[in-house]
Parts: structure tokens; sequence; C-alpha cells
């Protein structure tokens, strides 16, 4: 009772915080229970040594094919704790400082919709002594964790060689786009920001496409910066400014493959979808974060439920002091008012160029609207 309470308090003081009736319910248990499903996450800790035996193991798999969650949580030294949450398909690792309100907290973000991987972040973030949250956003965001420094690490990813090059800020309007003749159209239009998505790695012109769009990019007088997406070796042959991979083709890549994209010189931005993602993206310190889907899209499949103003305006304040954000996902001309007030200074934008009566228009109708917030 006394972690329901407190569990409350800290719900309350996330507020505002809209609620989402489409997110699932979660029954969180912090003792054994008889039996387990979809629905029910199981907080296990377990003795210093963190390890499960082979009997917890074998319960943690009848769990799982289940569709229950299991989070396993053991003491590290100086104060820290390392989590294993288990889920159906995945198994997530973190470590960071322990704190007396963490299940509480880790109840009150899965009650705000979290997925578990998520909550688990957040909770962890969380202090009871308030360093997690800024003062000065305490009106608009109540005690929401936004400092970055007191999230934990993401265990199990491949050394990072450093920080990646840095690029603009700011980086405005981001059209991305299907083929190099897209692209030497935003050259003549002079757009200071770009990206060639080609998905299919046997495009038979993939070299070709990937050259002429890096020589449009070199005809833009102020702050280019275009950007590859996914063909980073490619990219690289062609000297391009910078490449934006996706989460599962960073995770994807060998210590040995990230040392040789970080010697390229590239600026590397990658896509992120949620608080465990970003913090897995943080590990390899890329030139910035792209987040989304804002609003939902039919350019892209993701898994992932479309993550609205009201969590991008949290992202903005834990990323932007760190990296410049990209905000992408259902964005045009009709909501890019809207996507901007959260702070955001970049929103990759598909279709409100390709699908444009008249995209000269288009674009600097837009381009309008960030310059009018940077005189502001």
């Amino acid at each position: 009772m006394a972690w329901q309470q407190a569990a409350a308090e800290i719900r309350a003081r996330l507020a505002p915080w809209p609620s989402d009736k489409t997110a699932p319910h979660w029954r969180l248990h912090a003792q054994t229970p008889v039996s387990a499903g979809t629905g029910d996450v199981i907080w296990w800790p377990l003795a210093p040594q963190g390890a499960p035996g082979t009997a917890a193991s074998v319960q943690i798999d009848v769990w799982r094919a289940a569709g229950a969650v299991v989070l396993c949580s053991h003491a590290l030294a100086n104060g820290q704790v390392q989590d294993t949450l288990y889920t159906h398909d995945v198994i997530y690792r973190v470590a960071g400082a322990d704190d007396p309100a963490f299940f509480p907290a880790f109840a009150a973000f899965l009650d705000g919709g979290f997925a578990p991987h998520d909550a688990l972040v957040l909770a962890r973030a969380w202090r009871t002594d308030g360093s997690h949250a800024r003062p000065e956003d305490a009106d608009t965001l109540g005690a929401w964790p936004s400092v970055l420094e007191t999230f934990p690490t993401v265990l199990g990813q491949v050394p990072s060689p450093g920080r990646f090059p840095a690029c603009p800020s700011r980086l405005g309007l981001y059209p991305v786009l299907p083929d190099a003749d897209w692209c030497e159209r935003m050259a003549d239009l002079q757009v200071s920001t770009v990206q060639l998505r080609i998905k299919d790695p046997a495009h038979p012109a993939l070299r070709s496409e990937i050259e002429r769009t890096v020589a449009a990019g070199r005809r833009v007088t102020r702050d280019s910066a275009w950007f590859i997406n996914d063909h980073w070796r490619e990219a690289a042959q062609a000297n391009a400014y910078g490449v934006h991979l996706g989460q599962e083709d960073m995770a994807a890549l060998t210590a040995d493959e990230v040392a040789t994209l970080f010697a390229s010189g590239m600026r590397l931005g990658i896509s992120t979808h949620g608080y465990y993602e970003i913090l897995a993206a943080h590990h390899f310190r890329p030139s910035y974060l792209a987040v989304g889907a804002v609003f939902p899209t039919t350019t892209k499949v993701i898994a992932t439920a479309p993550q609205g103003l009201a969590k991008l305006a949290r992202y903005v304040k834990l990323i932007a002091p760190h990296y410049p954000l990209v905000a992408i996902g259902g964005i045009d001309a009709a909501n890019l008012a809207q996507v901007l007030d959260t702070g955001v200074g970049c929103t990759a934008v598909v279709r409100a160029v390709t699908e444009a009566d008249d995209v000269a228009a288009a674009v600097q109708g837009m381009q309008k609207e960030f310059a009018r917030r940077s005189v502001a």
C-alpha cells in the first residue's frame, strides 16, 4: 500500500501528462505470482551475484512464453544496479543508480502508458532528491525526468569510438527524398538539410544516385548538411557529409564497422522511437538524434505507436542540450507550427514535399515558419 501511494504521488508530479486510453494496462507484481500472462510485469530482485539460477531461468522462460514481462534487478558496487528486462521476444539490459523510489516510479510510468523498457529507464532516471528534473521546467513538465546524466546506460552494445563530428544545432526543414532527381531540386532551392533514402541495397544505380546527391549538396551555399540513408560504405566512398542509420541498422554493426564509420569523418544521425532507444543511440555519441513517428505515417512501417506532441516536448528537454534533434513522421505544413511549438529545431518531411502541387512554394512556406521562429 505504501508503494501504491508513492506511485500515485509520482504520477501526480508528472502532470500535465495526457492519458492514453489506447495504451496497454499493466499489472505490476512485487511478489512472485502463482501464474502470469499478458499484461503482467513481474519484478524479481536477485541476489548480488545477479545471474538467475537454472530453476529461475526456467520460470522466466515460462512467464515469457505466456506473454508476461519479467524484470530482474541486482545490486552492483557503489550504489549502482543492473536491470534485465525480459519481454516475449526481446531482452533489455541497463545499469544505473539505485534509488528508493524506483519501484513506485516504474509503476507510475507504466501507468502513464509507456512500454516496459521505456518505463524502466525513466524510473531508473528518477531521483528522490529531484535532481532528475530541471526547476525551470516545473510549470510545464512537472517533475518529468529531463537530465540525461541521471538516466541509466544501455548494456551489451559494441564500444563507441568517440563523438561523431558536429552538425548545425538547428537543422531546420529536412526533406527525406527517394532519388537524386528530387535531391537536385532541393539544391536548386538551396535547402540546407536533405536526406537521400533508397532502401533497396540492390538498386542498380545506387552509387550514381549517391554521387549525384553528394554533388548536389555541395551546390548549397549555406549550412549544407546532406545525408545518405543506410548505405554508409557507399556514402563514405562518395565523400558524403553524413549518413543516417536506423536503430536496427546501427545495432547490426560490428565494433570494427563502427570504428570504420567513425574514421570516415562523416556525420551520423540515428533514428529512435522512445527513451530506451534514445539511450542506445546516445552510447555512440552521434551528430544528431531523430525521434518519431510524431504522427501516424504511411511512408514507413513502425512497430511503436505515434509519439505525439507531449512526448516530443519532453524529448526536446532531454536531448536538445546534447544533440540536434530531428522530429519525423507525419509532419506537414498543416501541423508544422504545432511541432515547432515543442522547441524542436528540425523536422523531417516526406510527402509534404514529394506530393506538393507546387514544390517550391511548399518548401519556401515551411522554411518561412522556421525563419519566423528564429527571429522571434
